[in-house]
């Protein structure tokens, strides 16, 4: 059950949009790694919850991911409190993955802050032993992951680091590509919307092509870190 990464998102396509190509990138160099949607995204303007599942479906299978969980937190509705907390330790403790990933926790949306701010309690009570969740009856083992890493969505922040995905770009747009009835598409007739418009999607690229640029590469994702990252200067002078 052990995997090598958890990304939590608020709504199905935030993981795609904001960190599609380091998934790829992991899934590529043969880690696991899971998406946990915290909601279906039935309050989006445009499709339908049941349309945004496929889609959720379709993306996870073009990034490679091991697998994709839904909590059946209600859009718009995500609280912090202990009922979604709990749902957040039992995927850590079930899962026991090295890193989790998580929104940036000052945002646009309440929904990524909510997710951003539970990921972070979750992060750390996943290693209290006497906060109990269970597993088929059974009372999980308290485990914490090494390491919280924030993605970048609406508002930007100074990376802590930014991961190369220049050969995994075009993964990362299929699988935002696979949410095609949120995104631009000249034959949709429902209303436009703040992620529909044209600009939206040349957004997503030149981002990534800035943040590359700072990195030297073609693409980039970047992500932030509260606590300080070990750099192996050692490593790396001798392989450079």
């Amino acid at each position: 059950m052990k995997k090598d990464a958890l990304v939590f998102a608020a709504h199905p396509d935030d993981a795609e949009l904001s960190m599609g190509g380091t998934i790829a990138k992991m899934a590529a160099h043969g880690l696991k790694v899971g998406i946990i949607d915290c909601t279906k995204g039935e309050l989006g303007t445009r499709g339908s919850a049941e349309i945004r599942q496929h889609e959720a479906i379709q993306a996870g299978v073009i990034l490679k991911a091991d697998f994709r969980d839904n909590l059946n937190i209600p859009d718009g509705q995500i609280e912090v409190n202990r009922e979604n907390l709990l749902k957040f330790l039992y995927q850590i403790r079930k899962y026991k993955p090295k890193v989790i990933f998580a929104p940036y926790f000052n945002d646009r949306h309440p929904d990524h802050i909510a997710v951003s701010t539970l990921a972070k309690q979750a992060y750390f009570y996943s290693g209290v032993g006497k906060i109990q969740t269970h597993d088929n009856g059974h009372v999980q083992h308290s485990y914490r992951p090494s390491a919280l890493y924030y993605y970048m969505q609406t508002y930007e922040f100074q990376p802590s680091f930014i991961v190369d995905i220049t050969d995994h770009f075009e993964d990362k747009m299929k699988s935002v590509f696979a949410f095609s009835s949120q995104f631009f598409d000249p034959k949709n007739k429902e209303p436009e919307t703040f992620i529909s418009k044209p600009g939206f999607v040349e957004y997503i690229k030149s981002r990534s092509q800035v943040y590359g640029f700072k990195i030297g590469k073609d693409y980039g994702e970047p992500f932030l870190c509260e606590e300080a990252i070990e750099l192996d200067i050692i490593s790396k002078l001798k392989h450079h």
